[in-house]
């Protein structure tokens, strides 16, 4: 793969166009603690400094927004219960010794996804997240949480029926604009850039009705490997293409 700028150099003194929003699957931990022969929490667990590496590549580089995807329903469903338990509990954590750090680099703190499976303790992390961090103007820091593009399209098509039928709204009058507003980040622009890790190529339910005109790259990285350079690649690949939203080609 191209390299084309140092680590440790910011891409805006390099390049322009940068991606407004960026949204991350992070994937490969386990591959990478079996090829080290071990348990797949150590991944994890190496993972996190990567999450910091991100961050602090996105606040450099002034990038608005950074949505991470933390653990999917799916996750949640079919991963074995210590994992999920090891995860959670990795997470809550890591927030908590980071939190004040990231308030104090004016970074604001969303956690979207279907919580309801969750206790109360980590509801309260989560609540403590959003009042600290709420008014901060720099980095919006997306931590997607036993969340999955489905199911944010179902429950934003929920609240819209209501809504329909509370103020007798006929149907056929409804837009994507009105769908859109029941998403889970209505407020904030959709992705320009996702890269996904460890050399797997699809979205797995992620950001499904965000990414319609997304631009995509996958690394062969694993995440605890992903760095700035890595990063570097992924928006030196973004600045290279055209972004035509069904367009016609400019000559």
């Amino acid at each position: 793969m191209e390299r084309g700028i140092p680590s440790g150099t910011s891409v805006m003194n390099q390049l322009n166009k940068m991606p407004n929003h960026v949204a991350i699957v992070m994937d490969g931990n386990g591959r990478w603690a079996s090829r080290r022969l071990m348990p797949r929490v150590a991944g994890h667990r190496a993972g996190v400094k990567s999450v910091r590496r991100a961050i602090q590549f996105c606040v450099k580089n002034n990038i608005a927004v950074l949505s991470l995807f933390t653990m999917s329903i799916e996750n949640f469903l079919c991963r074995p219960e210590p994992e999920i338990k090891f995860l959670i509990s990795l997470l809550s954590d890591a927030l908590q010794r980071n939190l004040d750090e990231m308030h104090k680099q004016n970074i604001r703190i969303r956690i979207i996804g279907d919580h309801s499976v969750f206790g109360s303790a980590v509801h309260e992390q989560i609540s403590q997240a959003h009042a600290l961090t709420q008014h901060n103007t720099g980095l919006t820091l997306i931590i997607a949480l036993h969340y999955s593009g489905r199911w944010d399209i179902l429950q934003a098509a929920q609240k819209l029926t209501q809504q329909a039928i509370d103020n007798n709204i006929d149907p056929t009058m409804l837009t994507e604009n009105d769908f859109s507003k029941h998403l889970c980040m209505q407020d904030l622009p959709e992705p320009d850039l996702m890269i996904r890790t460890s050399g797997e190529q699809r979205i797995s339910n992620f950001m499904l009705w965000q990414f319609a005109y997304t631009e995509l790259f996958f690394s062969a990285v694993f995440w605890p490997d992903f760095d700035e350079e890595v990063f570097a690649d992924a928006v030196a690949a973004f600045q290279k293409r055209e972004r035509r939203f069904g367009k016609v080609v400019s000559v």
